[in-house]
């Protein structure tokens, strides 16, 4: 195992964890079993990386991320703090994907453009979700296990299925929201109280925290 010059902290890297030495790894940061993070991705402070998990060339992630078991992250990914990346899921890369040029040759990084997933504040992406880029994955959205995206997801969305549809709105504990009785345009949290307001096709929180919540 190599680590970057720059990682400092206490948590542990597994000895069998393939990290290459241009790679950034923050604080904190906790990388298990057979998990390779490859040159120059960029693994922020606090996040978890799970057994066999992969994380491609200059892939970026934010604070706080969790990728599960199995999980291939190619590049070039963006993951923005808190994003949690289920078991087996994967962000894909190429958008018209051959093995070979239409020569018969081989292809090398060069053939081909690279196009990547970028996924906002919060978001959760469920096992064995697949996610075909280019897209983009909006602050607190949910994409459902199994879900094949293929369009962009507005903030607090649910998504489902294959191809993903939406099929309601979520807040930031993960709990689906419920519409307020007699209000067109008011959604609330069951587990928080939060409400949230939808405007045309985005939805916004309009309340603050409780007094005893920590802020998101």
């Amino acid at each position: 195992m190599t680590v970057a010059n720059d990682h400092v902290g206490p948590a542990p890297l597994h000895p069998s964890a393939d990290i290459d030495p241009s790679a950034r790894v923050g604080d904190g940061v906790r990388v298990w079993h057979l998990a390779q993070i490859r040159e120059n991705a960029v693994v922020g402070e606090g996040c978890q990386i799970g057994r066999g998990a992969y994380i491609g060339p200059g892939v970026e992630l934010g604070r706080r991320c969790k990728v599960q078991n199995h999980a291939l992250v190619y590049e070039p990914a963006r993951l923005a703090d808190g994003v949690f990346i289920g078991p087996a899921v994967v962000l894909t890369n190429d958008e018209f994907p051959r093995a070979t040029t239409p020569d018969g040759v081989l292809k090398r990084t060069e053939d081909w453009d690279h196009v990547g997933v970028t996924i906002g504040t919060g978001s959760s992406i469920g096992a064995r979700a697949v996610c075909v880029a280019p897209l983009v994955i909006g602050a607190w959205a949910m994409v459902a296990a199994g879900a094949v995206v293929t369009r962009d997801v507005p903030d607090y969305a649910i998504v489902v299925g294959v191809p993903a549809r939406q099929a309601g709105w979520v807040g930031e504990a993960g709990r689906p929201l419920v519409r307020l009785d007699g209000q067109e345009d008011l959604w609330e949290c069951p587990a928080t109280g939060r409400q949230y307001r939808l405007d045309g096709s985005r939805l916004e929180r309009i309340t603050a925290p409780r007094p005893q919540e920590r802020p998101a």
